[in-house]
């Protein structure tokens, strides 16, 4: 990049020293006052001119050319946090309905662990119409806020959460349910399961060891069965909301339904569209019953999920037909 010209000397180790500057005259100390209270921008010439014999000939361009090359180098923001590790750029999702209670501990933990993918704004919390103090909370913990003014179901937070994330230029989007069943350390095992952005990683839980209720791991198993079969792919784990979606393929996939059949219309979406697939076993936490806090209901939706998969199976056999 061409510079203007500096008042910076070049540097040359064979150089003779500068005479001392002369005492100024009587007329001059005004201006040399002035000069003092004023000091020239700071130069590394002094330093290299101290280790002079044992370096080349160099240039030393100008403190406003360091200056620049480090703005080049600085992060976007100060909430902007180099990404060593990750050949994406990533951001995580949380879709929330009334979880206040849960929702501090569930950032602060992300960001301790996956600060790559969950530091300030790169931390997207999709306030799903709220009843409690979600939204107000997000924004105080300063995450990204996107908010609902009702409730509109889980598949059109994800669908709000990834439309905000291609607008804010990420590759890759992680999604974490609010009420805490995700740790972050499985988030992070999700997180790096893949070095393909364009991967659909999926979490697979052992929901036996992890204590989740019988009708959990029985709507779990049904649901796996039918997707494995209509799909031509056997899953381990249709309902597992921790998972790592590629932004741009996934909303490319148009997925439409709004409420947890979302998330398994994705995954017929993607098969068919020959989207890669990784799956990785997490640990998952599930509370006692009585301190347990889940929207999803064992027998309402895995009936929509049904519909939603019938639906999308007609959708993608009518998009072959000529």
């Amino acid at each position: 990049m061409p510079h203007e010209a500096s008042d910076d000397a070049p540097f040359c180790p064979n150089a003779e020293p500068a005479e001392s500057p002369r005492a100024p005259k009587p007329h001059e100390r005004r201006a040399f006052s002035a000069t003092l209270e004023e000091p020239a921008a700071p130069t590394i010439t002094p330093i290299l001119a101290e280790f002079g014999p044992f370096f080349p000939r160099i240039v030393v361009k100008s403190a406003r050319f360091t200056s620049e090359i480090a703005a080049r180098n600085a992060p976007d923001s100060e909430n902007d946090v180099p990404e060593p590790t990750l050949p994406f750029r990533a951001c995580t999702l949380v879709p929330a309905f009334d979880a206040e209670a849960s929702l501090r501990d569930v950032v602060e933990e992300l960001r301790r662990v996956i600060p790559e993918a969950a530091s300030g704004r790169r931390l997207v919390v999709i306030d799903d119409g709220s009843r409690d103090g979600t939204g107000r909370l997000a924004h105080e913990l300063g995450c990204t806020v996107v908010a609902h003014g009702e409730n509109r179901g889980k598949g059109a937070a994800l669908r709000s959460g990834l439309a905000t994330a291609r607008a804010m230029g990420f590759q890759v989007a992680l999604s974490v349910d609010a009420d805490g069943q995700h740790p972050a350390t499985s988030a992070r095992e999700v997180l790096y399961a893949s070095r393909d952005p364009e991967a659909l990683v999926l979490g697979v839980r052992d929901l036996v060891t992890a204590g989740a209720p019988k009708k959990n791991r029985m709507s779990n198993r049904i649901s796996n069965f039918f997707l494995s079969f209509f799909s031509g792919k056997v899953l381990a784990d249709t309902q597992c909301g921790l998972r790592r979606y590629p932004v741009v393929s996934t909303l490319a996939l148009a997925g439409r339904a709004p409420g947890y059949a979302y998330e398994s219309e994705l995954l017929l979406r993607a098969v068919h569209a020959s989207m890669p697939m990784v799956e990785t076993t997490v640990p998952v936490i599930y509370p006692p019953e009585e301190l347990r806090v889940t929207h999803f209901d064992s027998v309402r939706d895995p009936a929509r999920i049904i519909v939603a998969v019938v639906s999308t199976l007609h959708d993608l056999r009518s998009r072959k037909t000529p």
